[in-house]
């Protein structure tokens, strides 16, 4: 098996090599071509990276620091496990019969709620008890501010339904609207439901990975509006569905059971007390919500903030969000997320391609990353506009992998050191080194790299300059805190020898100024440098020449700075 893998390494390495000298640094740019023409498929058709955009929405949701408040004025009665089990004696666990949320509304009304939204399918007439849905019909028309459930069925049962769609409660009428067009939909049985503005869909739909992150304002059916029935419940306070989206990107208020809740046994069972323990006002200019967190009624969803999310709690945040108008906005502005990926891959691309891989662009193009993640992270918390980064971000990060993985892998053909450039090119050569050392305690790569710099821009003529990068264990710790200046020019040229050696004199003699102008005087300090100097013929076609020079270099008495 090691064989093998040594032999996989070499072919790697060879082929590598190859690959490395025909395309040179163009493959960064014929890579962010191919990058480019996905990226537009992309925004066009398939939209994957948008996708991603939905589980970094989550996470950013989840980790939210500034978290808007529910709404105080919003009170959830809860028919839960307590009151299935409170209520089973005298009326069954569920259905109950119309006559208790009757008696439940006639007494809270003596409140005066602002409202009182029922978020509990009422599909059938009660055949079995016909007084009691008489009973309920008749409180609820002598309310102004009760809201009910209608429930869209899926479209494919349109053409079975009798019930046209212009006929629907609440409904508007679009210009492409198909007058004879049927709808199948589930609608409350009482007469008192049916006047204007009563009822609204309390239709939800996951989007494909099944999460619920969006509530519908209005169903099309056939080019008729339906109205949901946050939308019925804003409409009474003002609110016009043209001011609305089609679709309410929630903005969550928490985690399950943020709002106030209330057992509706609790509140039911005190009410019917000839002297109720619980406050009198309890209720007064409240929006009550009477839905259920039973697990045997199966009132949940998946969403960001949580997988078993109740849907009261999914219908409270929309009608707490129309009454705010603090819904998330998330621009689509495929455009824009397109611009910017290209802006990403291209410049990335040019970075490789004038500079090849360096620990410097690694740093600036992390950076520049966690900037624009960190930014979109800061929309979501400072506003309710959500300005979604992950796409362009991911097929950056896509591009940046797979070029430094070719730049990894082509490191030695791709080298445009000094030392690389003059094996490959046979001449005899005279080479000059120098190399200084700072014995230091701690590793001060940052400087050392920062002074490397400032040298180069110092010399006229060509040279290498060269340190060790990383963190180094044992031997090679003498390395660290390293730096060394090359030059080389051919052998039989000795006026120019010269003024590369009157070059090399001065950068020595001027160590002092270059170092505080690199910002290292501190971490670099010239009592802790040593220096070492050489010379010698150099043979283009062999490293062994450059490592004896090295050498000898080192071997030479180390001088203080003067």
């Amino acid at each position: 098996m090691s064989a093998f893998l040594q032999r996989l390494k070499t072919s790697f390495a060879r082929t590598a090599d190859i690959v490395g000298r025909r395309l040179r640094q163009s493959f960064f740019l014929y890579l962010a071509a191919v990058f480019t023409v996905i990226a537009i498929v992309d925004a066009g058709s398939i939209n994957y990276f948008g996708g991603m955009r939905q589980s970094t929405f989550d996470t950013m949701l989840r980790l939210r620091v500034n978290v808007p408040k529910p709404d105080p004025d919003i009170i959830i009665v809860d028919i839960d496990e307590k009151s299935l089990a409170a209520m089973a004696a005298d009326y069954g666990r569920w259905p109950w019969p119309r006559q208790v949320l009757a008696e439940f509304l006639e007494k809270v009304e003596t409140q005066k709620p602002k409202a009182v939204v029922f978020d509990v399918l009422f599909s059938d007439p009660d055949i079995q008890n016909p007084d009691s849905d008489a009973y309920f019909n008749s409180v609820i028309a002598g309310t102004g501010n009760t809201f009910f459930p209608m429930l869209r069925l899926d479209a494919g049962h349109d053409s079975l339904s009798s019930l046209l769609a212009k006929k629907v409660p609440g409904v508007a009428a679009d210009d492409d609207a198909v007058q004879d067009a049927t709808v199948a939909m589930i609608i409350p049985p009482f007469e008192a439901t049916q006047r204007p503005g009563r009822l609204g869909t309390h239709n939800v739909y996951p989007d494909s990975d099944g999460v619920v992150r969006k509530y519908p304002v209005t169903i099309n059916a056939h080019g008729w509006e339906i109205p949901s029935l946050p939308l019925a419940v804003a409409a009474a306070e003002g609110l016009r569905a043209g001011d609305l989206p089609e679709d309410l990107l929630l903005n969550w208020r928490g985690k399950p059971f943020t709002y106030h809740y209330v057992s509706f046994s609790d509140v039911y069972l005190d009410m019917l007390k000839e002297k109720p323990l619980r406050a009198g006002h309890e209720f007064t200019g409240k929006t009550i919500i009477i839905g259920s967190t039973a697990a045997g009624l199966l009132d949940v969803r998946g969403t960001p903030l949580d997988r078993q999310f109740p849907g009261v709690e999914i219908l409270a945040t929309a009608i707490d969000n129309l009454h705010h108008g603090d819904w998330l906005r998330a621009p689509e502005a495929k455009l824009f997320y397109l611009a910017l990926a290209l802006l990403i891959i291209w410049g990335t691309a040019f970075a490789f391609w004038k500079n090849g891989a360096s620990n410097k662009l690694d740093r600036v193009y992390g950076f520049s990353q966690f900037v624009l993640l960190g930014f979109s992270y800061a929309t979501v918390n400072v506003g309710n506009i959500y300005i979604n980064l992950t796409g362009p971000v991911f097929i950056g990060a896509l591009y940046f992998s797979v070029a430094r993985i070719y730049a990894f892998a082509t490191e030695r053909v791709l080298d445009h050191s000094l030392v690389a450039r003059m094996d490959a090119s046979g001449a005899v050569l005279r080479g000059l080194m120098v190399v200084l050392r700072f014995r230091l305690e701690t590793r001060e790569e940052a400087a050392i790299a920062r002074l490397a710099a400032r040298i180069e821009r110092e010399g006229k003529y060509d040279s290498s300059i060269e340190y060790v990068q990383g963190r180094q264990k044992g031997l090679w710790r003498l390395f660290e805190n390293t730096l060394t200046l090359c030059w080389v020019h051919p052998a039989d040229d000795g006026a120019t020898w010269h003024l590369i050696r009157a070059e090399a004199d001065a950068i020595v003699n001027d160590l002092e100024r270059l170092v505080a102008e690199a910002g290292g005087t501190a971490a670099l300090p010239l009592e802790a440098m040593i220096m070492y100097r050489a010379e010698g013929r150099i043979r283009g076609e062999t490293p062994e020449d450059w490592q004896a020079l090295l050498a000898a270099a080192l071997l030479e008495k180390g001088d203080k700075p003067s």
